[in-house]
C-alpha cells in the first residue's frame, strides 16, 4: 500500500529558495561563522568584565566573591588533576541513560494516549499531576528503596524527562490534520502502517521538541540528583566545594555545567530539531 505524505516539501523550498552553497564561496562562509562565533561570545565577555569589575569595587574576600582569575586558575587545576574531566564523564553518563530510558518509555505512552481516548481520559491526568512534582520531591524515597548511587540518578533524570516527551507526542499527533488520518484508513492502511507513515512522523517534530526540553529538565535534575546521591560528578563537586568553603571550585562547577548544555544544545538537539521540522514541513520558521 502506498502512503501519501503528509507534510509537501515543495512548496516550501519554492518559497525559501535554493541554500547558498558552501563550497561555492569558503571565505565567506568561514567569516559567517567566524562572526557568528563572536557574537555568540561577545554577551559573556562583558559578563566576565562585569564581574571583574565588581569584584574590585566590592573588595569582598575569595570565600564570598572570587575574581575571575581565580576561577579560571582552578579550572586549569582541576583539569591538569583529572578531576573535572573525571567528574564530567561521569555526569554526562548518567544523564545521557537517564533522558535516553525516559524518552524510549515516553513515546509509546504517548502513542497509546493518542489512540485511545479511554487511555487518555484516564491517564493523561495523571500525567500531569506527575509532571507537576519535581523530581527532587522523589529523591528522599528513590535513596529509600535503591540506596545511594547510579540507579536514584538515572532513575531521577528519567522521570523529568518522560513526561515533557509524552505530552509532547500527544499534543503532536492531535495537531495531524483529520482529513490524513481519514484518507489513510480509506487507502487500507493498517494500525501498524498508519502509527508508522502517519502518525509518528506527523507527530516527530513536537515529540523532538518535547526531547529537548526533557533533556533540559534531565540535565537539572543531574546535577541535583548528584548533590544527594552521589560520590562523583558535577553536582557533588558543587557540593563537596560548598562544604569545603572552596567557593571558587563551586563557581567553576557552575561554568562547566552551563557549557555542556550550550554544546549539547547548540551543536545536538537545536540541529536534531530543525532537521526535523526541515524533513516533514509542517513548520516554515527556523526554531531557536
Amino acid at each position: 500500500m502506498t502512503i501519501v505524505s503528509t507534510t509537501g516539501l515543495a512548496p516550501r523550498a519554492t518559497a525559501s529558495g535554493p541554500a547558498p552553497s558552501r563550497s561555492a564561496s569558503p571565505a565567506g562562509w568561514l567569516a559567517g561563522r567566524i562572526r557568528a562565533v563572536l557574537r555568540t561570545l561577545a554577551p559573556f565577555a562583558v559578563l566576565i568584565a562585569l564581574w571583574e569589575v565588581s569584584a574590585l569595587l566590592l573588595g569582598l574576600s575569595n570565600y564570598l566573591y572570587p575574581r575571575p582569575a581565580l576561577v579560571f586558575r582552578t579550572f586549569g587545576v582541576l583539569f591538569q588533576k583529572g578531576i573535572l574531566p573525571s567528574y564530567v564523564e561521569s555526569s554526562m553518563w548518567r544523564w545521557f541513560l537517564g533522558v535516553v530510558a525516559g524518552v524510549a518509555l515516553a513515546i509509546p505512552v504517548g502513542l497509546a494516549l493518542s489512540l485511545s481516548r479511554t487511555l487518555y481520559r484516564i491517564f493523561f491526568p495523571m500525567v500531569n499531576f506527575f509532571m507537576a512534582i519535581v523530581e527532587l520531591a522523589w529523591i528522599p524515597l528513590f535513596v529509600l528503596w535503591f540506596g545511594y548511587g547510579f540507579e536514584v540518578i538515572v532513575l531521577s533524570i528519567g522521570y523529568v524527562a518522560f513526561f515533557p516527551v509524552v505530552a509532547s507526542t500527544v499534543r503532536g499527533i492531535g495537531q495531524i490534520p483529520k482529513v490524513t488520518i481519514q484518507a489513510t484508513r480509506t487507502l487500507g492502511a493498517t494500525r501498524r502502517q498508519m502509527v508508522g507513515h502517519v502518525l509518528v512522523p506527523g507527530a516527530l517534530p513536537s515529540i523532538v521538541a518535547g526531547m529537548r526540553i526533557g533533556a533540559a529538565f534531565g540535565f537539572r535534575s543531574l546535577i541535583g540528583a548528584e548533590m544527594i546521591a552521589a560520590h562523583s560528578g558535577l553536582g557533588f563537586m558543587i557540593f563537596q566545594s560548598r562544604e569545603n568553603q572552596l567557593t571558587q571550585r563551586t563557581i567553576a562547577g557552575m561554568i562547566m555545567i552551563g557549557i555542556l548544555w550550550l554544546c549539547i544544545d547548540r551543536f545536538y538537539l537545536r540541529p536534531l530539531e530543525r532537521g526535523t521540522i526541515r524533513r516533514w514541513g509542517l513548520v516554515t520558521g527556523e526554531t531557536g
